[in-house]
């Protein structure tokens, strides 16, 4: 049976929309595979280690040079490139912190990015299909103000197409934080119709994907 590799990186659990959405998604995924298997990671609730020099080197370095620390590196790396190996599909869930992606994913990202593994021409992971749910409070489209300053997105496609060679999909729930914010109150039903078109897309994209890895 399939197996999907579910990330979720908002720091809040409730409310979260992209956390919200990438469980519509999982749930439509898992009702057409019972008896697939899901890897689990919450970044925010159980943090990757940032990417240090000896998890640098055990990657350039031969195996029998290793230092006990290169080595818990090489392992923990291993580990997250070994998941991301077993999965046909991908799931991220992201919010949109300062402009850009939480720490947290960034992490996972530069574990993961293994070049002569995961990453660089002839990558082992090239090709699997991947959905992001980026959500964000504000707007950011084509021609909004504030179009300038999205760096989720903009990243998010450069580093996992350029650097893994997935084959990346956004869902994009927007302007969130409208019914919190007074200053927003015009874009609140915006706001709705943008959540409810990515709940839409996640059942959508998940079903075509479940689909495809039909057994």
């Amino acid at each position: 049976m399939a197996t999907l590799l579910h990330l979720d990186s908002s720091a809040f659990h409730e409310p979260s929309v992209s956390r919200e959405v990438t469980a519509i998604f999982r749930k439509e995924w898992e009702d057409r595979h019972p008896g697939g298997t899901v890897i689990y990671r919450d970044l925010a609730k159980e943090p990757l280690p940032h990417l240090t020099a000896d998890g640098i080197v055990s990657a350039l370095a031969p195996v029998d040079s290793h230092t006990p620390e290169q080595a818990a590196a090489a392992a923990l790396r291993s580990e997250l490139a070994d998941e991301l190996e077993r999965a046909d599909a991908v799931l991220i869930g992201t919010p949109m912190y300062n402009f850009t992606i939480p720490s947290t994913l960034k992490a996972w990202l530069d574990q993961v990015i293994i070049v002569g593994r995961t990453a660089g021409e002839g990558g082992s992971v090239a090709g699997k299909p991947t959905t992001v749910v980026a959500a964000r409070g504000g707007g950011y489209g084509p021609g909004t103000p504030r179009e300038s300053f999205e760096f989720v997105t903009t990243y998010l496609e450069k580093v996992l197409t350029g650097m893994l060679s997935l084959d990346v999909d956004f869902i994009i729930p927007e302007l969130t934080l409208a019914k919190s914010q007074p200053q927003m109150a015009p874009l609140i039903d915006a706001a709705e119709a943008s959540r409810a078109q990515a709940e839409q897309d996640a059942v959508q994209k998940a079903k075509t994907l479940a689909e495809r890895f039909a057994a």
